[in-house]
C-alpha cells in the first residue's frame, strides 16, 4: 500500500496509484504510446511483469518473462515520441554496476489498446 502513495517510477510528478499503478492494475488503458511506454517502464521497477507481457504484442513478445534480482532500475528520460514510438533512456543498477538501455520503441494499436511492438531498427 505503501507503494501507491510515492510517486511514479516513471519520472511524472504524480503519485504511482495516480499515475502508472492505474493501468497496472487494469482500472485505465494507455491513451497514447508515450503513456504505455511509461507504464512498462515502471512495471519493470516495480515488478510488475504481468503488465509488461500484457502490453507487449503477441508476434513479439517471448514466451515468458523471468525477473532479474541483480537488476533494479533507477530513472527514465524521454528523449522523443511520436503517435506510435518512443525513444528514451532507462537507467538502471546490476550488482551495484550503472548502466543505461537507449532504445527507440515502435508500438501500435491492437483490438484498441496500445501494445509494445519492439525496438526500431
Amino acid at each position: 500500500m505503501r507503494r501507491l502513495q510515492q510517486e511514479c517510477p516513471c519520472g511524472s510528478t504524480a503519485t504511482y496509484d495516480a499515475c502508472c499503478g492505474r493501468l497496472h492494475r487494469q482500472a485505465a488503458r494507455a491513451a497514447t504510446a508515450l503513456e504505455l511506454m511509461r507504464s512498462r517502464y515502471a512495471a519493470y521497477a516495480v515488478g510488475d511483469l504481468d503488465h509488461v507481457f500484457r502490453t507487449w504484442h503477441p508476434r513479439t513478445r517471448p514466451d515468458d518473462l523471468e525477473p532479474d534480482p541483480s537488476l533494479t532500475w533507477t530513472g527514465l528520460e524521454v528523449l522523443g515520441s511520436g503517435e506510435d514510438w518512443v525513444e528514451f533512456v532507462a537507467s538502471y543498477s546490476r550488482g551495484g554496476v550503472a548502466g543505461q538501455r537507449h532504445e527507440r520503441s515502435l508500438f501500435e494499436q491492437r483490438g484498441g489498446r496500445w501494445v509494445y511492438v519492439g525496438e526500431a531498427p
